[in-house]
């Protein structure tokens, strides 16, 4: 079964968190998730009420009594469709900001895991260069961005206002850029193309498709949320050993 085994990558992410010399690689990225997520959600919570009262007082006089009903309904289908947005609009926002110290977690986590092998892993010179390398790291980040923007506005436009298969439509696309989101640091690292890189997840489909459908569950979790950025990047840098390394690998330049 793929799909579990993706979902075990991201919960051996908790696990690769606590390596030893790890925890000063994830600080900075769980610091940058844990402003944003709480930052956006908690924005997003304070507009609930006035969209309540929009749609109440738009209501003409013989229907006053639905008022209450509305409220009922509303709250659940918005606090849904915020953790939803939150996960992957901000998670993403954050994603950009932090790139090069997730870069630097996926390299010392790739270290970690080959260290017994004799393929090549990164070094702490490795480590250095990928500090000089930030323009070219923002500019996946943008190549990504570019990505998902016009996919991401289609899905909403289409689907995310349409109660309950809106949402589900919203997981499963989300899930599949999650995916692609954290597997690509480790993928970058080794100066691996954009499309390479989707060309490869696709060819496992339903393991990544799995691996970020966990993520997308974990981070509508809330105080696990912030941890997620450096959980799903370990365990991507996880998948990427196992599954891709070897046909792929490129010295650190």
């Amino acid at each position: 079964m793929l799909a579990p085994n993706g979902a075990r990558y991201f919960l051996l992410g908790f696990k690769l968190i606590q390596t030893k010399g790890i925890k000063r690689y994830v600080i900075i990225p769980f610091i940058f998730n844990l402003i944003l997520f709480a930052g956006a959600f908690g924005y997003l919570l304070t507009q609930v009420d006035p969209y309540i009262n929009w749609i109440t007082a738009s209501l003409p006089s013989w229907l006053s009594w639905l008022e209450s009903a509305i409220a009922f309904l509303v709250w659940p289908f918005a606090i849904v469709s915020m953790l939803l947005l939150s996960a992957f609009l901000f998670g993403t926002l954050a994603n950009w900001i932090a790139a090069p110290f997730n870069g630097l977690l996926a390299a010392k986590i790739e270290q970690h895991l080959t260290q017994h092998l004799s393929q090549q892993s990164p070094t702490d010179d490795s480590l250095g260069e990928l500090l000089k390398d930030i323009p070219r790291l923002f500019q996946r980040e943008f190549i990504k961005l570019r990505y998902y923007l016009p996919r991401a506005a289609a899905f909403l436009l289409a689907f995310f206002f349409i109660p309950v298969i809106g949402q589900i439509l919203w997981f499963l696309f989300s899930a599949w850029m999650m995916a692609i989101q954290y597997c690509d640091y480790p993928f970058d690292n080794h100066k691996v193309p954009f499309n390479k890189m989707r060309s490869d997840l696709l060819s496992r489909k339903t393991e990544n498709f799995g691996f970020g459908a966990t993520v997308m569950l974990f981070s509508m979790i809330p105080l696990v949320n912030f941890l997620v950025m450096p959980v799903a990047i370990c365990g991507a840098t996880a998948i990427w050993v196992d599954h891709h390394k070897q046909q792929n690998s490129r010295p650190f330049a």
